[in-house]
């Protein structure tokens, strides 16, 4: 994604189009003390919370990465969408999931507040090869 034009927004961009497992340490150039991060998995409500997801993400999968496609921003408020492409330890397969994050800043700049939106079901659990049938038949049999 091109540069942003708000500097809060332009250096969380720029780390999660960049972050590699030795940024984990750094992360509190970008997260404030009690920063609340939540996603599908975890929720944490301090630094060395979100420290651990990401390092956890890094020792389990593979060449991890972020597409930053779209920024929003209004006041305090941001917005991403995003792809999060990775491989699983061991497979060859790259997976690629679509997601939003809910960003706050706080007065310095730093994000307060961070909550990722993703479809867990669609976008892992229908690609197993158990769990995924089952799921995709509910979802045929759910639908309108």
């Amino acid at each position: 994604m091109s540069a942003h034009p708000d500097p809060r927004m332009a250096a969380v961009i720029q780390l999660f189009e960049q972050l590699k497992p030795a940024d984990v340490a750094r992360m509190g150039e970008f997260y404030t003390e009690q920063a609340y991060f939540r996603d599908t998995f975890n929720e944490v409500h301090d630094l060395a919370g979100v420290q651990r997801v990401f390092a956890h993400m890094f020792s389990t999968l593979e060449q991890p990465r972020f597409l930053i496609l779209d920024a929003l921003l209004q006041d305090s408020q941001g917005f991403l969408t995003w792809d999060f492409c990775f491989r699983m330890r061991g497979q060859t397969l790259e997976r690629r999931i679509h997601g939003s994050s809910h960003l706050r800043f706080a007065p310095d700049g730093r994000v307060a507040y961070h909550r990722d939106y993703w479809d867990a079901a669609e976008e892992l659990y229908e690609k197993l090869p158990l769990l995924g049938g089952l799921l995709r038949w509910i979802k045929r049999k759910l639908r309108a």
